[in-house]
């Protein structure tokens, strides 16, 4: 755990406020944080390019460029 004690400053502190502080923090520290935000930033992009893919699969349907499953279709796919 990181202690910054953010969970009361987070609002009132600067970005540069917030980067005067990381690096005040000891390497090892430094490096979990670190790894914590480019997670994060991994996992956003996953997230967005699934959601870009599905609004694309939806777009497909409803401008026909590829037919949807009936209901019984559908419903054989799943077995």
């Amino acid at each position: 755990m990181i202690g910054l004690g953010l969970s009361t400053k987070v609002c009132v502190m600067s970005t540069q406020e917030i980067a005067e502080a990381v690096m005040e923090l000891p390497e090892k520290e430094r490096l979990e944080l670190a790894r914590r935000i480019v997670a994060s930033i991994v996992a956003e992009q996953e997230t967005a390019g699934a959601i870009g893919q599905a609004v694309q699969g939806i777009e497909d349907v409803v401008t026909g460029k590829v037919r949807g499953l009936t209901e019984a279709e559908f419903r054989d796919a799943l077995r």
